[in-house]
């Protein structure tokens, strides 16, 4: 369904759009999520909207990460110094919102419900990566405490395609609208 509205207080939650991410091979080429996302970005600043970047990282020890047990190993993440720094593009300004988180959900563990409810937040947009495992999450947990949601298809990515299919045809359109970059930014300026 396409977006047929935005929230007069709609925020846009950008995914974890990091350096030690963005090396990824990736269903949508990342450089294009990131021009796109970065275009949304300064629509929302011009309009006086909450930015909210959200970057995962863990403590040098690595003591904070998952250790449950799973089928599937965790992704070896880089170790590199910059893993969990912006893509330059996507610079943080003043005003924005940064938040770490240390899991998929960028609500759980972190002030970011604290921080949108204190800003009269009810609408989320929500671009980054990966569609079916930081994004996915963080959408369910915004549907469940009653944002409206509205995805940027052009904006989101994985590195598994039938997983980004999936999600993106099944599970999004039951949290809230689907729609490009151009049609939110249309919406926007309304």
């Amino acid at each position: 369904m396409p977006a047929t509205a935005l929230d007069s207080k709609t925020a846009l939650v950008v995914i974890d759009l990091q350096k030690g991410i963005a090396a990824f091979p990736t269903v949508h080429p990342m450089r294009d999520v990131i021009a796109t996302t970065a275009r949304l970005v300064e629509a929302f600043r011009a309009a006086g909207l909450p930015v909210v970047l959200v970057t995962v990282g863990f403590s040098p020890d690595g003591g904070d990460r998952f250790r449950s047990r799973t089928e599937v190993p965790p992704r070896t993440l880089p170790a590199s110094p910059d893993y969990s720094q912006l893509v330059p593009e996507l610079s943080p300004k003043p005003g924005d919102l940064l938040i770490t988180k240390r899991q998929p959900n960028a609500f759980y563990g972190t002030e970011l419900d604290l921080q949108l409810r204190r800003r009269q937040v009810t609408g989320i947009v929500l671009t980054g990566v990966a569609t079916s495992s930081g994004v996915d999450s963080t959408a369910r947990a915004a549907h469940e405490r009653a944002y409206n949601l509205t995805f940027a298809s052009d904006a989101i990515t994985d590195t598994d395609p039938a997983a980004h299919d999936f999600v993106m045809k099944k599970i999004f359109p039951r949290f809230g609208e689907i729609d490009t970059t151009d049609a939110i930014l249309k919406l926007l300026r309304r």
